[in-house]
């Protein structure tokens, strides 16, 4: 029975890529008896409820086997019709070219990018972690090890490409540290990528390299025995370590092009598949499906599932009687009901004299946040002492210790990202940070938090040329601009501590990805900053006495340059400048039209003032003339020697606008 159902979900595969006139039949044909095993066997789902809390989580990390992946999901009965399998790569489609989280039932994470689906399984594995720490029952007074309200596992599916990636060895080496025995890999070992054989590019031995970091490790020679691989997972359970299980696998098996790089991405021929089909008898016509193998196959996942579903159901209903008399809502993010804050009410201790940099009293009020936040998280790339993003007095997590607020990603850009990502996928409100200029590192992960709407908030701190002597290689110069060019992502940088303050009422009551850039250098507070007027993205802090003469937009640091200059040229010259404080582009720009024609009003010159790229600013002026930016690299020196050097100084701006004014 088992061979029969692997065979329908490697039919109804190639037909998907057939029919859509591309996709990756190799690994439709080469792995099919990986997923069929983790499915039928041991991944607990619940096909009606979806988004069950406590499911196994399983992520396709070779994204580009979703046709593997459609078909074994529509098989094991989630919503997902013949209809929808066969508008695979379609527009509007539940069954896009990849895997997307939030379109295909059963999707928990939306791959393709190889490596960042088993870092973010990473982060998945440890939300179980925090989870299950969290919600343990109590016997005799203490907590029972054995059982808690949250316990799933993670599983993955990936390929030699997964694990050429980088950040999958930083994730997996993090992994390992943190010893999430709730996490199983399989890898999908056929020895071939889409250039041709990996003896060209990936010999390393891969079992050894996860055993050094602290993982179980097993192979199974044949993949095709579901037996074998059923087997392996079985150890990966009852290991007290994360587990890797390298599955030596033929691509394209069956195929005339099997074991070769020309089945991976390429459809087959028609006299192909009708010759795959003949070997694995099963009728020749286009989405063939044996109701009594469906039927068999559902059958199978929902008895072993609904035990634990059931099991689940009752624990949590005790649990809400016995620890929280009856109430739930302490509950609902686990549910991803968002947490509505107001900080606007909080005593936040505000003295106008105190003057520190923007990081620092990012830390004062991230520390604070905690009262709000349950479900708060995060960690830096080993630069919490510079980035100040440590949460006092909240503990750190690490092996066996997962009660804490503070991860620990060590120098692994890359990684911590993607953990976030994983994080987040799983109930919690989660921040990273690290020096703006190695936001590149981040890149990969913050354009898929984007793409699945996660609620990730990444703190960049050493904001602009002015930490000075580092020299260029830390210096941010284009990176502003390139954050904001990303499509459904927030990037603020305010201007000093209420800023921040109405920052984070802005991302904290809207569950989407945003950027916090904050300072090195120290500022003091203006008294016409302020919280409320910072959800609109841009306000006026200095408003023209009588005849208006030019506009003066800036962020962060620069807001104050662009303060203390108008009033300056006001006071010598009667240049009357109105200056507006903009930490967050995006959400100015979706204000009404009204607002924004109040704000920037046409006819009049408006100039541009931050420590970076002019890319983002040309449709806020008429003359470039009127961008007062940065567009060259940094140079080592002191603060002012490198402002002079980048024609940045206070006088330099000052004097420029006073000549273009006339």
């Amino acid at each position: 029975m088992e061979n029969k159902i692997i065979s329908n979900i490697k039919t109804l595969g190639i037909d998907m890529i057939n029919n859509a006139g591309s996709g990756h039949p190799g690994i439709v044909l080469g792995a099919a008896p990986i997923i069929y095993s983790i499915y039928a066997n041991h991944i607990n789902v619940n096909v009606n409820d979806p988004k069950w809390i406590n499911r196994d989580r399983f992520i396709m990390s070779a994204g580009h086997g979703s046709a593997l992946l459609y078909a074994t999901l529509y098989m094991a009965g989630y919503n997902i019709s013949l209809d929808d399998l066969k508008k695979f790569r379609k527009i509007g489609s539940k069954t896009p070219g990849h895997p997307e989280y939030g379109v295909t039932p059963g999707v928990d994470m939306s791959t393709g990018p190889l490596g960042q689906g088993i870092a973010s399984a990473v982060g998945m594995a440890l939300a179980s972690k925090l989870l299950n720490n969290k919600y343990k029952f109590k016997k005799n007074n203490s907590f029972e090890s054995s059982r808690s309200l949250i316990d799933y596992r993670v599983y993955v599916l990936c390929g030699d490409g997964d694990l050429m990636e980088g950040v999958s060895y930083e994730a997996a080496s993090l992994a390992g540290n943190l010893n999430l025995d709730n996490l199983i890999v399989l890898y999908d070992s056929n020895n071939i990528s889409l250039d041709g054989d990996t003896s060209n590019t990936f010999t390393e031995n891969v079992l050894e390299r996860f055993k050094s970091m602290g993982w179980h490790t097993d192979l199974v020679k044949n993949g095709n025995s579901v037996k074998d691989i059923d087997r392996a997972i079985d150890k990966a359970k009852r290991s007290n370590k994360p587990s890797l299980i390298q599955v030596k696998t033929v691509i394209g098996k069956g195929s005339v092009l099997e074991g070769t790089n020309k089945v991976h991405g390429k459809c087959l021929d028609k006299e192909d598949i009708d010759n795959i089909k003949g070997k694995l008898l099963l009728p020749n016509e286009p989405f063939y499906v044996d109701d009594s193998l469906v039927s068999q196959f559902r059958a199978k996942i929902s008895k072993r599932s609904s035990i634990k579903y059931e099991i689940f159901s009752r624990n949590y209903n005790e649990y809400v009687n016995t620890y929280l008399n009856g109430d739930n809502s302490s509950l609902k993010y686990l549910f991803n009901d968002e947490i509505k804050v107001d900080l606007f009410n909080h005593d936040w201790n505000l003295d106008y004299e105190e003057k520190e940099a923007t990081r620092v009293s990012n830390g004062y009020i991230l520390n604070e946040l905690t009262k709000f936040i349950p479900n708060l998280v995060g960690g830096s790339a080993d630069l919490s002492s510079s980035t100040n993003t440590y949460l006092k007095d909240c503990g750190d997590i690490k092996d066996g210790h997962y009660e804490g607020k503070n991860i620990w990603f060590g120098v692994r850009e890359h990684a911590m990202g993607s953990i976030l990502n994983g994080l987040a996928l799983s109930s919690f409100r989660v921040f990273g940070s690290t020096f703006l200029v190695f936001s590149d590192y981040l890149k990969p992960a913050i354009r898929l938090s984007a793409l699945m709407n996660l609620p990730v908030t990444y703190i960049f701190t050493h904001d602009s040329v002015n930490i000075g002597q580092d020299g260029p290689t830390h210096q941010p110069i284009e990176h502003l601009s390139s954050l904001r060019s990303i499509p459904n992502f927030d990037v603020y940088r305010p201007a000093d501590k209420k800023e921040i303050i109405g920052c984070y009422q802005s991302i904290l009551n809207n569950n989407r990805p945003s950027a916090l850039v904050l300072s090195r250098n120290e500022v003091t507070m203006l008294e016409t900053t302020n919280m409320e007027e910072t959800l609109k993205g841009a306000y006026i802090v200095r408003k023209e006495v009588s005849n208006l003469h030019g506009i003066i937009i800036a962020t962060g640091s620069e807001v104050h340059i662009a303060y203390h200059i108008a009033y300056e040229l006001y006071e010598h010259n009667g240049i009357d400048l109105r200056v507006i404080s903009m930490p967050s582009m995006e959400v100015f720009e979706k204000q009404g039209e009204e607002y924004k024609n109040s704000l920037i009003p046409i006819g009049y010159k408006t100039f541009v003032i931050e420590a970076g790229s002019s890319s983002c600013w040309y449709k806020y002026v008429y003359n470039e003339n009127y961008l007062i930016t940065i567009d060259k690299f940094g140079t080592s020196g002191t603060k002012d020697e490198v402002l002079e050097y980048c024609n940045f100084s206070y006088n330099q701006i000052r004097d420029r606008i006073k000549k273009l004014l006339k």
